[in-house]
């Protein structure tokens, strides 16, 4: 199965959130109630960003669809992703809003802990009426790709020209907690990829390993997904299509930040469909951008590339 569409000289839309991320790592184990020696980071991110990002820096054109501050953290976003190459002309900003920002705690060993996020910004202005604006865009789009930040009056618009102009569309269902918002909309979806947790929210299957997130995914595509990936970690990923199942194994390496691997995943299985891969091709693919994501410090790795994705792919 491949993604075909007759608007092959136009844009892949991204819709979603654009962020400040702070991350700090632990050197040592965490003591709560007291200070941890460690290193903190502060980047750009945003979920929707981040897959537009490296959708970018594969060569695919994007236009972003979001919303900024008027200040300091939001110029730095808009600038960049334009200097990424992606398409920030429609993007809000508004004086009375502060930029969203995201918060995570990493232990020693890379793993998240705790992580806060301020995104308030995508419910006030990411509004239907916003995207009637825009709709034009999701009408010419090759595909649109959404994280689950949106409102669910937001999502429901949206979905509704994506339905009535049938345009592919991909998910990322971003937390177990937000994930709940796609559930009627499964079936005009492409693409989903939840996590473990995500996916129970989605579909009501406890993940807990390989068997049952294949499980999961084969009800998403029941569900009317046509391609369910599950994430698992250190296990991998799970896929599932109406012909096709597969598991694919991670990629050993050392882990520096978990932040943004599965956005990567996710932009790279768009842009493998996009360009006709196979499903199976694609998945792998992903796999491998998520692991150059692991072993980087940015959210999006910044040298990612085509050649250093096949460099790295499972066979």
């Amino acid at each position: 199965m491949s993604v075909t569409h007759p608007r092959s000289t136009s844009h892949v839309l991204v819709i979603g959130a654009a962020s400040i991320d702070t991350k700090g790592r632990a050197r040592q184990p965490i003591q709560h109630g007291t200070s941890t020696p460690g290193t903190i980071r502060i980047s750009v991110g945003g979920v929707g960003r981040n897959i537009a990002e490296n959708l970018a820096r594969l060569g695919q054109r994007v236009v972003l669809l979001s919303a900024v501050g008027n200040d300091g953290s939001g110029r730095r976003i808009l600038q960049q992703a334009a200097e990424c190459g992606i398409d920030v002309s429609h993007v809000l900003v508004d004086a009375e809003q502060r930029t969203a920002s995201y918060l995570a705690v990493l232990d020693e060993t890379g793993n998240l802990v705790l992580s806060i996020d301020d995104m308030g910004i995508n419910r006030k202005l990411l509004t239907p009426a916003f995207i009637q604006r825009h709709r034009a865009l999701i009408r010419e789009a090759r595909m649109v790709v959404l994280d689950a930040n949106l409102s669910p009056s937001a999502l429901r618009t949206l979905f509704r020209l994506i339905h009535k102009y049938q345009v592919p569309a991909c998910a990322d269902p971003t937390t177990a907690t937000l994930a709940p918002r796609l559930r009627p909309y499964l079936a005009d979806l492409t693409l989903v990829t939840p996590n473990a947790a995500e996916a129970e929210a989605l579909c009501g299957v406890a993940v807990t390993d390989r068997e049952s997130a294949l499980v999961a995914a084969q009800k998403l595509v029941g569900l009317g997904v046509q391609i369910a990936i599950v994430t698992l970690g250190a296990t991998g990923l799970v896929y599932a299509t109406s012909q096709e199942s597969g598991h694919v194994p991670a990629i050993e390496c050392e882990i520096v930040d978990l932040t943004g691997a599965g956005d990567a995943l996710t932009a790279t299985v768009v842009f493998g469909l996009l360009n006709g891969l196979p499903v199976a091709e694609a998945v792998r693919l992903g796999t491998a951008a998520a692991t150059l994501t692991l072993q980087c410090r940015d959210t999006v790795c910044p040298d990612l590339s085509l050649e250093r994705l096949y460099d790295r792919l499972v066979i």
